[in-house]
């Protein structure tokens, strides 16, 4: 696992250049000299991992970046990826006491990276207990951002965690999903580099499937930790949807991520109206599409990205059809495609067609982007761990399941939640078998 698996092509790091560039030195010492050190501290509590804000920006102010870094990762294992990805105007930000005074919050993203790009560049690691101090053993399945948190905590106490995953690459949404301009795929496997260098073990290209499968890991470990993130993207349930040049969102991103797309052209329609649906618009005007349509069945006031990434998608050029129903995806004889769409409206709560509404997109590629599918039966069928509404069940303050030896956290339980809300469920889990492994041998 490293860096080097990834291309670096120029052309791709100049289109998705950061939307929030990094502090230099001096300019983060001042915004950290801004900051009032509130004993209540409404930021910390707006993060899901309580990161001691006022505590690691006073380091900052003081010189002390090894020391911010650490009560950062104290809380929050991947404190950089989210100081990058974090919905920071809804949570920390969003709480800073300067809006009182009408005053710009300080900057705590941009802080928080300042002083996690300094301890990455250092190469140390966190404070941890010795290797194997504690004789307990925990598989996580999937290597995304819940995993990645619980599996460093019991490293972090001693403990063996071992991460399977099915891809090539660690990092889950990270790594493949959240937009290069946001989070690097380089930025978010440094981060999972320093967790191996913890003691983390990886296994690659596994897939749990079976039910002997999961026996095997049950006589090898001894708790098992499901942060399966969600399935395949939805489909659109319409005629043609398999066509050559239909794409769905997560497909594009990890696309162009990953190498494998360069360079788009010509007309780009994405359907759905979500943070993920805005991060494949953007990208298809980065990557070169002269137009890019977000194309959504409800209205303006209805999608449910942020406002934030809204204005964002209008500022790269991305145009918004409303109250358009995708109906098929057609070909030409020029290998283009059509895509039929009707207008709606919508009438107590229903969405009715509007009568001779129909228009036909003439495109070049459609991406549908209207959710992620629940992966938790499986689990389920095997293992009588409760799903309910494709969603695994588990106590959202320790994250275990029905099955005593199981726990869960990150979007398989909360359906698809931000970064940092996986984090934290994954280190509560992680915190959680621990204490039932010390009573059980107690």
């Amino acid at each position: 696992m490293s860096t080097a698996t990834l291309p670096d092509d120029p052309q791709i790091r100049e289109r998705f250049s950061e939307l929030k560039p990094a502090l230099a030195a001096q300019a983060a010492v001042i915004e950290a000299d801004r900051c009032l050190n509130c004993f209540d501290a409404p930021c910390t509590a707006a993060c899901p991992t309580h990161i001691d804000v006022p505590g690691f920006i006073k380091r900052i102010a003081s010189g002390n970046l090894r020391g911010s870094a650490l009560r950062i990762l104290d809380a929050n294992i991947l404190g950089s990826s989210c100081a990058r990805v974090c919905p920071v105007d809804v949570l920390c930000e969003g709480a800073c006491v300067l809006h009182r005074q009408n005053r710009k919050p300080i900057q705590i993203a941009l802080l928080q990276r300042h002083a996690m790009d300094a301890f990455h560049a250092s190469g140390e690691l966190p404070p941890a207990a010795l290797p194997g101090s504690r004789k307990l053993r925990v598989a996580c399945i999937g290597a995304g951002p819940a995993s990645l948190a619980c599996a460093a905590e019991m490293c972090r106490q001693g403990a063996q965690a071992t991460i399977i995953e099915r891809r090539p690459l660690p990092g889950g949404l990270n790594t493949y999903g959240v937009a290069e301009y946001k989070l690097r795929a380089a930025d978010s496997l440094r981060e999972v580099e320093m967790i191996r260098r913890m003691g983390v073990e990886f296994r690659f290209g596994e897939s749990i499937e079976s039910a002997a499968e999961l026996e095997a890991l049950e006589s090898e470990f001894d708790y098992i930790f499901l942060g399966l993130g969600l399935g395949a993207m939805q489909r659109l349930g319409i005629p043609g949807e398999d066509a050559d040049g239909v794409m769905n969102a997560l497909e594009l991103i990890a696309a162009y991520k990953t190498g494998h797309i360069r360079e788009l052209q010509g007309t780009v329609v994405v359907v759905g109206a979500g943070n993920t649906a805005i991060d494949a618009a953007n990208a298809a005007r980065r990557l070169g599409a002269e137009i890019v349509y977000l194309l959504y069945r409800r209205g303006e006031n209805d999608m449910s990205a942020f406002d934030f990434e809204y204005e964002h998608a209008k500022q790269e050029g991305v145009r918004f059809l409303w109250r358009r129903q995708p109906l098929a995806i057609r070909s030409n004889e020029q290998g283009r495609l059509l895509l039929d769409t009707v207008q709606v409206q919508q009438v107590d709560n229903k969405l009715l067609t509007i009568p001779d509404s129909q228009f036909t997109i003439d495109c070049d590629l459609v991406v549908p982007a209207i959710g992620q599918s629940p992966l938790a039966q499986l689990i389920e069928e095997l293992r009588g761990i409760e799903v309910r509404d494709g969603r695994i069940v588990a106590d959202l303050a320790n994250g275990q399941t029905s099955n005593r030896r199981y726990y869960a956290g990150g979007d398989c339980v909360n359906g698809g939640r931000e970064v940092v809300d996986a984090v934290a469920g994954g280190k509560r889990a992680a915190l959680a078998i621990l204490k039932t492994a010390e009573e059980s041998h107690a």
